[in-house]
């Protein structure tokens, strides 16, 4: 790979792919790969200083913090959960009009103490009075939970990390409460768990993001001009 070539990250699966992709389509950007639909590296027809690398969100975020990438598209949520020398190197060239989702604290539903975070402050407080442990948050945000929780003086807590079905935690009792990112809340609301009152923590959807760190780089300002119009 040319070091002119410029470098798009997208997610290679997931609830952004779709969308990426009709963008693509829609900028009459035909995507392509030559050894099948499994390959991780694209290419666009009649583009050849453009490769297109398939991604986790996440890690999308990272490369091209490091200017790996020129181009990523990727979640809100991601990029605001991601650490700050992450986010520094990162531009926000444009939000996009999908990948909408939420995310929140939510609880089982016979919690019946719980039901905002007014309340969380308290249970959390006689959480860690009556079984000398602090009350366990599952996530795989734990810095934008903690900030939020935090800002509404909520302490007593931790966070767990999440590595699969979030959801799953509270019933397998390894946290009482959860903060999850959800579009409808149905697979909450199926997993017989309730979103408190006052706990949503951000409002996410898909964003094209830019490299501060390869901006110069030749044709990257013009395909960014032409992803975002």
């Amino acid at each position: 790979m040319s070091n002119e070539t410029i470098k798009i990250g997208i997610p290679s699966k997931g609830r952004l792919k779709s969308g990426v992709l009709d963008i693509f389509k829609k900028k009459k950007l035909k995507i392509f790969s030559e050894r099948g639909e499994r390959e991780l590296i694209g290419k666009v027809k009649g583009r050849p200083d453009i490769s297109i690398l398939y991604l986790h969100a996440r890690e999308a975020l990272e490369q091209l913090s490091i200017g790996n990438l020129e181009i990523a598209i990727s979640g809100l949520d991601l990029l605001k959960e991601s650490e700050v020398n992450i986010q520094k190197n990162i531009k926000l060239e444009k939000k996009l009009n999908f990948g909408h989702a939420s995310l929140v604290l939510a609880c089982a539903n016979d919690f019946i103490d719980l039901f905002t975070t007014l309340d969380l402050d308290e249970v959390a407080d006689e959480y860690k009075k009556k079984n000398k442990s602090l009350l366990k948050i599952g996530t795989k945000y734990p810095n934008l939970t903690r900030e939020f929780l935090y800002s509404r003086g909520v302490t007593n807590f931790t966070t767990t990390k999440s590595l699969g079905s979030t959801e799953l935690m509270i019933a397998m009792n390894t946290a009482q409460v959860i903060s999850d990112i959800t579009s409808t809340g149905t697979t909450l609301k199926q997993n017989n768990l309730k979103i408190l009152s006052d706990g949503e923590i951000l409002k996410s959807q898909a964003c094209i993001f830019s490299s501060r760190k390869n901006l110069k780089k030749k044709g990257v300002k013009k395909l960014i001009n032409l992803l975002i119009k």
